[in-house]
């Protein structure tokens, strides 16, 4: 039997799936969307139930939205599910600093007016994006999930991708996608190995109530011990994400809730008056991973299965999407030409596209870090001329602002 996806290869039968996804996550849901848009058929399979990833006190995150990240949502349909929870973020101001001690004067102030496409991103909980991403799942019927769902094996041969499931079901593709985070299964069964540290940090994650509205204003405080990210939510709300040492940040999410709110308020500062905290805490250890190669026979990685980062840059889910983007490009051209998706020659090109520019921005974040998450009087120095310097430079300043709406480097057609 002849199949247009498989470049002309007689095979015995039709797989279940043009694409299987591992992973249920943002990244895993976003291609499929993306991939059902072209036209082929794709099954995605998560460990956890429907009911669990729905809850909306499942994670806790909120997620900063790169421009680039909201066009391509918008091109496969979720961005007008969620457009209404999305806090547009219209200015950014970094600083450095000790908590109780106040900011350094020397500041980096990045506003969306500056440049012409509007704001460089939008803020967007994490319940939010994950409901919609279920709920279109659901009603597209080129959609198939597996909930609750384990992969115990896969193989991967000139004939195709074949995976087993705990349940015992066996599901067959073309071509089998890793969005399953940074301790990817699937890429360990392909015998990718991963190069990698942690930081002996952990960020504290929670929402925050305030008395005077933050104006769309995204702050990033460093301290010896890490960042701490205010990020604006709608309405008079901001998401916290506080990198402390893992000792320190154990404390913090051990505490109760008017105890956290004290050690918290030193740093935060009462530029938004009275804060409360509007919802759970969580805790995720922070390090950085890199997976030795992208692709491997008949299989291609995405998002963290391919790359973690430290979220001091907010670009983590970002760099994922722009994955999906470059990933759905590929393949559709493929598909155009009468290639076979799966084939090493066609995921070559994905990872050409995606490998360097994600290992750029891995080093890049981890160098900031670094950098940053120390106390040495000489660094703390240097450090603040040079944030105080980019903000002279006008050009230099709008260049780092439209990278951090995604706008540079050679970006896939979703999000252009």
């Amino acid at each position: 039997m002849d199949n247009p996806a498989s470049g002309g290869i007689v095979r015995a039968m039709k797989p279940d799936h043009d694409i299987l996804i591992v992973g249920g996550g943002l990244n895993g849901p976003a291609l499929a969307l993306a991939l059902a848009r072209g036209g082929l058929s794709v099954g995605v399979i998560d460990s956890l139930p429907i009911d669990t990833r729905s809850d909306p006190g499942f994670d806790g995150r909120a997620y900063a939205l790169a421009l680039a990240s909201q066009r391509l949502l918008g091109a496969i349909g979720l961005w007008p599910r969620i457009a209404a929870e999305a806090q547009p973020m219209r200015e950014i101001k970094v600083t450095d600093g000790r908590a109780g001690e106040g900011a350094s004067p020397w500041m980096l102030h990045f506003d969306h007016a500056e440049i012409e496409e509007g704001p460089m991103g939008y803020m967007v909980e994490d319940r939010h994006l994950r409901g919609a991403f279920l709920a279109m799942m659901a009603d597209a019927p080129r959609i198939t999930q597996y909930a609750a769902e384990t992969v115990t094996s896969q193989q991967a041969d000139a004939l195709g991708a074949r995976i087993g499931l705990a349940s015992g079901r066996a599901l067959s593709a073309w071509l089998l996608v890793g969005c399953d985070g940074r301790r990817s299964g699937t890429a360990e069964r392909a015998g990718i190995r991963r190069t990698g540290w942690g930081y002996g940090q952990t960020g504290v994650v929670c929402a925050v109530e305030h008395e005077k509205p933050h104006g769309g204003i995204a702050h990033q405080f460093f301290m010896p011990a890490g960042p701490l990210a205010i990020l604006p939510l709608k309405g008079n709300r901001s998401s916290i994400v506080w990198s402390e040492t893992d000792a320190r940040a154990a404390e913090l999410l051990a505490m109760p809730d008017a105890d956290f709110l004290t050690a918290l308020r030193p740093a935060f500062g009462s530029f938004l008056g009275e804060i409360g905290l509007a919802g759970a805490r969580f805790g995720y250890p922070l390090g950085l991973t890199l997976a030795d190669s992208f692709i491997a026979e008949r299989l291609a990685l995405v998002g963290d299965a391919a790359h973690g980062m430290h979220p001091i840059a907010g670009q983590g889910l970002n760099a994922g999407l722009r994955d999906v983007a470059a990933l759905a490009q590929v393949l559709a051209e493929a598909r155009g030409r009468g290639e076979d998706i799966g084939s090493t020659q066609v995921l070559r090109r994905y990872q050409q596209w995606r490998r360097f520019d994600t290992a750029t921005l891995a080093a890049a974040t981890d160098s900031v870090n670094r950098l940053f998450s120390n106390d040495n009087k000489t660094v703390r120095t240097l450090r603040d001329l040079g944030l105080g310097l980019v903000n002279r430079v006008p050009a230099l300043r709008r260049g780092l602002m439209r990278e951090a709406a995604g706008l540079t480097g050679d970006l896939p057609e979703l999000m252009r």
